[in-house]
């Protein structure tokens, strides 16, 4: 006999026929088939791939920078708006809050109101000062006639006694009487018009109490100093704050920005008042106004959000895009946060590309 080569019996003993799977022998496990699920496995995982590859693309295809020529150039940044803070004059109580976070508020609206009955109380004092002042310039002022009339007599018995005197009908005593009568009189009315002068003045200091304490109590009604949108409420009603206790961040929507960072070799021809255009991520398709309104005369390091055109751009220069005003007339937020590229032309001879054209 010949023996057979273990090679040769494991063929024999297991046989598989393709993707068959066949009966167990000896006491092993059956071999299950596996080929077809491969194929649609790596079938899926083609269809996502491409999936993705056609996703990237798309996402490049609307974030892409569009061609410039060479009088363009341009930065990543994120639209900003200036925070206001909104914050007590004088120490007290909130009495009520009129907006909230999210709020869009205009110019002079109310926004917040402290506790005023303790000024309140005040303004009532003052008042009644200002109206015992003017009792008391009544009565100076009825005093001072009175002693006007008493100079008239007084100068009317002088000329009298002038006369007589001088056709010898009176005596000298008489007339030093009536002369010591007149200068009493003179000295009692320049009295009483200078007792009516000063209540005159404490009049017009009460009156101005009266309007400091109303200025007072205006202030402690908080309003928007500029049109805006409340970023973030920090105090809530019934709280205590101290004096400039802040309540309110107001973002100014009449102040929307984007710094960008440029190298040497654009800013050096970059001047303010250049002519300039925001693109961003979320609305691609609409370039917005903006003018360049400030160059940092000292460079700095790259910041590691901003992306630069090479590796070797490693200093960089802030540049500050202003949104025209006009771009946010009818807006229902402010913008602030958002990223995107801002677009500087510094050669006036060059034609915005049609990617960049703002509407009129």
């Amino acid at each position: 006999m010949h023996a057979t080569p273990p090679e040769r019996a494991a063929a024999e003993t297991h046989p598989l026929p393709g993707d068959l799977a066949v009966a167990p022998v000896a006491n092993l496990p059956a071999v299950v088939a596996t080929t077809g699920r491969r194929r649609r496995q790596l079938w899926l995982l083609s269809l996502v791939a491409v999936a993705a590859a056609a996703l990237g693309t798309a996402y490049w295809w609307s974030h892409r920078v569009p061609p410039l020529p060479a009088g363009i150039a341009y930065g990543n940044g994120r639209l900003e708006a200036d925070p206001i803070d909104i914050a007590t004059k004088f120490a007290g109580r909130i009495a009520a809050l009129l907006v909230d976070e999210g709020d869009m508020v205009r110019a002079g609206q109310p926004l917040a109101v402290m506790d005023t009955r303790g000024l309140q109380q005040s303004l009532e004092k003052a008042l009644a000062e200002v109206e015992l002042q003017q009792k008391a310039i009544s009565e100076a002022e009825a005093l001072l006639e009175q002693v006007r009339t008493q100079v008239r007599l007084a100068e009317q018995q002088m000329d009298r006694a002038s006369t007589l005197l001088k056709n010898g009908w009176t005596t000298q005593e008489i007339f030093d009487q009536r002369s010591q009568q007149l200068n009493t009189a003179r000295a009692a009315e320049r009295a009483a018009s200078a007792r009516v002068k000063q209540i005159q003045n404490a009049l017009q200091a009460a009156q101005h109490n009266v309007e400091l304490i109303k200025v007072d109590i205006a202030d402690n009604t908080l309003v928007a100093p500029r049109d805006g949108q409340i970023q973030y409420r920090v105090a809530n009603v019934g709280e205590v704050l101290p004096v400039g206790g802040k309540v309110f961040t107001l973002l100014d929507v009449g102040y929307v920005y984007m710094d960008i960072y440029l190298p040497t070799v654009s800013v050096g021809r970059i001047a303010a008042g250049d002519d300039a255009r925001i693109l961003l991520d979320a609305y691609p398709a609409k370039p917005l106004r903006s003018r360049v309104t400030f160059i940092s005369p000292q460079a700095q390091f790259t910041p590691k959000m901003v992306e630069t055109q090479t590796e070797r751009d490693k200093l960089m220069f802030r540049v500050r895009v202003r949104l025209d005003t006009d771009q946010l007339r009818g807006t229902t937020r402010a913008p602030s946060g958002l990223p995107g590229v801002a677009y500087v032309r510094f050669d006036r001879n060059v034609q915005w590309p049609a990617a960049l054209l703002a509407a009129p």
